[in-house]
């Protein structure tokens, strides 16, 4: 929507806090973001589960970072039902509430500048999110992820086939934007230049063909709901 600005969306509504917005203002938005909010907190118990759970065929090492990464992922989710739950109490317009503040990743930078070697870190913090981003585009590329397609029963494989590579790149494009951000940030040891999915799109709008990049890359995250609603729907988790 906001590529092509239908309905009056612009990019500065894609972040986190514009979707809730979205959401609380359609009909039965408050049912959709309590539904919302049960649901991610019931991600968050799931991810702390996998993270303390039995793991005797994984190698040493490939547990730890497994458990790492679970309860990162579910302390992030965490946070993520907070802010839901936080909406719904207040019912205040996050882009009202946030106005003139900086986003978590622009706090996250100017901490990071604030500390000796500001730069070199907020640039390490670049990397990471550049990897992350290749190593998704690569993932849905690769087809990696058939490994959740295998253990599906057989009716929901050949959505989550042709979903999984679109979704999983675009995943990775906006991880590479988010790098990018940061890197500029480094660059120019301006925390403002880093910023969340809001200002990531709205870079990738301002360039050439923007608005049909924007529009494929949310597509792309449309597909990868699609293939996570199937996968919810019809893997075999156990």
């Amino acid at each position: 929507m906001a590529a092509f600005n239908i309905n009056g969306q612009s990019t500065k509504e894609t972040g986190k806090g514009g979707v809730f917005d979205f959401l609380y203002q359609q009909t039965g938005g408050q049912i959709m973001l309590g539904i919302l909010a049960l649901g991610l907190v019931c991600y968050c118990i799931w991810r702390f589960v996998e993270a303390f759970s039995k793991k005797d065929t994984d190698k040493k090492s490939k547990k730890y970072i497994k458990t790492f990464r679970y309860i990162f992922s579910a302390v992030a989710y965490g946070v993520l039902a907070y802010r839901v739950i936080k909406k719904l109490i207040s019912g205040i317009s996050s882009s009202s509430s946030d106005s003139g503040g900086n986003s978590t990743q622009q706090n996250v930078a100017q901490e990071l500048l604030s500390k000796p070697f500001g730069q070199i870190l907020v640039g390490i913090a670049a990397a990471i999110l550049l990897g992350v981003g290749i190593y998704q585009i690569y993932y849905g590329y690769s087809e990696k992820y058939k490994k959740h397609v295998d253990k599906t029963v057989e009716k929901g494989r050949k959505i989550m086939l042709n979903s999984g590579k679109m979704g999983y790149i675009a995943r990775g494009v906006v991880w590479l934007l988010l790098a990018w951000l940061f890197a500029k940030a480094a660059i120019d040891a301006n925390a403002s230049k880093a910023g969340d999915t809001a200002k990531a799109f709205s870079y990738l709008k301002d360039v050439e063909y923007g608005p049909y990049l924007l529009a494929a890359v949310g597509f792309g995250l449309i597909c990868y709901g699609v293939f996570s609603f199937v996968r919810a729907r019809y893997e075999k988790f156990a």
